[in-house]
């Protein structure tokens, strides 16, 4: 008898082995999600996010040119109640069919983990997912790191199929579009190419027609109209779309701009969900993954135009996501701490990959996946 089981072992040991594998593919497999979308808002609080409009900013005539106009637009009794106001997308569809992260109030936090609080850092840290403290600045130069974005395309599944569009001018060198290969539509560029479409050709000629508010920031209209017509022709399988609008606003210490772009693009994004629900490229298999790259400071007063380590509270940042494989948990409620480095290694989980670079990456947010 132990002689036939110690023939038997190296059998049922393969045989193990096997059936380990298989479950593992089976558990692969149940991922449905074959797209990402990374989106971001440049610099939007978690306060807004999801207490709505502060009162004492809203009737702030320091801030606001119309305040009765804006008390009236984002005003309300309850935190709920602004919150809808000012993104009722997020509230009214992401919060049934998705999750958000980071309300403070309910101890549920997400936060930066580089030392910095502004940009480059941030987006860095999105993207390669561990915050450098030589990332300190937001110089044009080159990223040294690798991002998830360029360990994707990569791949020859991704190969050609991951595209970066942004209202900054910077994001060519964060993303090291050189070395990449990857290509970003960013600042005051025009989209390229032989087979552009009528509307891309329209938006190349409006485009230099528009006054320039800020020199290296464009209207996120530019940004998001480019990042759907590319969408509609090149059928990006990973693409990150990098709204800029709500930063400029706040440095500008327009508060009624800031909340209104934080409204409207709450409407681009859902514009483009309603369109990749339409697509058949995409419906049922897209998740998109939201964040900011930074938050804000919240005192003293004033203190909400800026941000940066010397800016206590610009280091708390907030997630949403939505997609097939996330449970329709809504507001998370739970206590608990998620890091701004999780969301490279949250994007390649959810391609069913594991993300990897030189340094140590955060792990997957795994709450995000059934």
């Amino acid at each position: 008898m132990n002689i036939i089981l110690n023939k038997c072992l190296p059998l049922i040991g393969l045989f193990t082995l096997i059936l380990i594998s298989g479950i593992s593919q089976a558990q692969t497999k149940k991922l449905k999600t074959e797209h990402v979308f990374i989106i971001t808002f440049d610099g939007l609080r978690w306060e807004e996010l999801f207490n709505g409009a502060t009162d004492s900013l809203i009737s702030d005539k320091a801030f606001v040119d119309d305040t009765v106009a804006l008390a009236k637009a984002f005003g309300g009794a309850t935190p709920q109640d602004r919150r809808i106001k000012l993104m009722p997308w997020f509230w009214q569809t992401m919060a049934k069919q998705g999750q958000l992260y980071g309300n403070r109030l309910l101890d549920n936090k997400v936060t930066v983990s580089n030392p910095h609080w502004f940009s480059y850092p941030g987006y860095n840290e999105i993207l390669t997912g561990f915050g450098d403290p030589a990332v300190n600045s937001n110089d044009k130069v080159d990223n040294k790191h690798t991002t998830v974005l360029e360990w994707l395309n990569q791949k020859p599944a991704f190969k050609g199929k991951v595209a970066f569009f942004g209202s900054w001018d910077v994001f060519p060198y964060i993303v090291n579009e050189k070395r990449s290969g990857i290509p970003v539509n960013a600042g005051y560029r025009t989209a390229q190419g032989k087979d552009i479409s009528s509307r891309e050709a329209f938006l190349n000629e409006l485009q230099p027609q528009v006054p320039v508010l800020w020199g290296s920031v464009r209207m996120d209209a530019f940004t998001h109209q480019y990042a759907l017509e590319y969408m509609k022709r090149k059928h990006p399988r990973v693409l990150h779309i990098a709204y800029g609008e709500t930063d400029d606003f706040a440095h500008e210490g327009h508060y009624d701009k800031y909340l209104h772009s934080a409204q409207q693009t709450d409407a681009k994004i859902g514009e483009l969900w309603e369109y990749v629900q339409s697509d058949p490229f995409y419906a049922g298999k897209t998740t998109f993954i939201i964040t900011t790259d930074h938050g804000r400071g919240n005192t003293p007063k004033g203190a909400w135009r800026s941000h940066g380590d010397e800016h206590k509270g610009s280091n708390a940042i907030w997630f949403a996501v939505m997609g097939p494989d996330t449970p329709a948990s809504g507001e998370m409620k739970t206590s608990g701490q998620w890091w701004q480095n999780q969301v490279a290694s949250t994007v390649a989980a959810f391609l069913g990959l594991e993300y990897t670079n030189t340094f140590t990456v955060g792990k997957p947010v795994l709450e995000m996946m059934k």
